[in-house]
This record gives C-alpha cells, sequence and structure tokens, in this order.
C-alpha cells in the first residue's frame, strides 16, 4: 500500500465512522509497515485550511466544519434537535462532579431533577451510568460519554475549563453551547465549543 493509498483509507474511515477514529482502529487496516499516527497527521495536513477540516477530539480524529465558516453556516443550516436549560445546566454539573447521583445533582441545582431531563441527555447519548453509590439505597452514578467529548469539541476531560477559573469573570448563560436559542433553550452545536458550566451552577459552587 502506498502513502497515497493509506491517505485515502483513512479519509474514507473517518468519514464513514460515527464516531471519532483512533490510530488503533486505523492500524487495523493499515500493513504493519505503516505508522497509523503517521497517516492520520498527514490527513490532518492534507486537510488543513480546507472548508473541512481534521480535528483531535473524544480520543480520535473527526472530520470538523472549519470553526470560521461556522457563522455562515448557521444562515442555512438548522439544528433540529435543543436542549432546555435545565438540561444544559444537568449537563454541566455532571461533566464536573462524576461521577454523581441524582440527589447530588439536585442538592447542588437547589431543586428537583426530573426524569424527563435525564432522558433528554441519555437520548442524545450524553450520560451514562457509571455504576452505584455503595450507600443507602445504592443509587445510579453518572457520568458523561465520548459522545459529549465528540459534541462539544474535547480530546478528553482533563480539557474542560478549570472551575476555578469560572468563578472569575461572569460567563453568557448556557456557555455550554454556543448556539443558545431565545426562551432559554440550546441547541446541540455543530461546531463543538468546549462546555462551561451556567451561571447558576457557578453561583451555587461560589
Amino acid at each position: 500500500m502506498t502513502e497515497d493509498e493509506a491517505l485515502r483509507l483513512a479519509e474514507a474511515l473517518v468519514f464513514a465512522s460515527a464516531g471519532p477514529v483512533g490510530p488503533r482502529a486505523l492500524s487495523q487496516l493499515l500493513p504493519e509497515t505503516l505508522d497509523a499516527d503517521a497517516v492520520i497527521a498527514g490527513l490532518r495536513e492534507r486537510y488543513a485550511g480546507r472548508g473541512v477540516e481534521l480535528v483531535e477530539v473524544g480520543g480520535g480524529v473527526q472530520f470538523r466544519t472549519a470553526p470560521d465558516l461556522a457563522p455562515l453556516l448557521r444562515k442555512v443550516v438548522e439544528v433540529p434537535r435543543r436542549l432546555p436549560r435545565v438540561a444544559m445546566e444537568t449537563l454541566a454539573i455532571i461533566a464536573y462532579h462524576q461521577p454523581v447521583t441524582r440527589p447530588e445533582i439536585e442538592e447542588i441545582r437547589g431543586t428537583s431533577l426530573s426524569q424527563q431531563t435525564l432522558d433528554a441527555l441519555l437520548e442524545a447519548n450524553l450520560i451514562a451510568p457509571r455504576g452505584r453509590r455503595e450507600s443507602p439505597g445504592r443509587p445510579t452514578l453518572w457520568g458523561t460519554t465520548p459522545q459529549f467529548l465528540a459534541q462539544f469539541g474535547l480530546n478528553d476531560l482533563r480539557e474542560l475549563p478549570r472551575r476555578e477559573d469560572l468563578l472569575l469573570e461572569p460567563l453568557p448563560l448556557d456557555s455550554l453551547s454556543r448556539n443558545a436559542g431565545e426562551g432559554g433553550e440550546a441547541a446541540l452545536p455543530a461546531e463543538a465549543p468546549s462546555p462551561q458550566p451556567s451561571p447558576a451552577v457557578r453561583e451555587r459552587e461560589t
């Protein structure tokens, strides 16, 4: 297999995959003489500066719209699914406190959490069960998923902004999404910005 053939194969794999593609997955398709990391690096270089770029998210790579083109695309590309503000607040709490139980989420928010909110996050594949707390009732522990990382353009959870830094200055409501809509709703972002907790969460953390 030539270098160009390897790049074409990697390109097809990333395009066809539903989630991020890592070197390990690509190496299963390449001959042993070719390094998967080098092929991915070559593919990233090939797409640099184009309308679609290869970016690192969720422990692998995906094709994403170039950031500078996102504002123009919003004029014609609609985001059909929207998460209400309470779901975005809940997601921020889970992201920064995981693994966390439902009662703990409710304590941080200062109000009860409906099953409908959890179902919305589960349906979007942004959260998943992470075992059970060894306490009376053995409540379910919740954490974020690889889809959460991919959705918000993160390679791993260490790339989340530090909560201490977020408390230093006010940030826009629903800053987990740059496509915040009217009426307290937030769209799941196409360009996958980094998630940040809402002001309501930051006030309670203070």
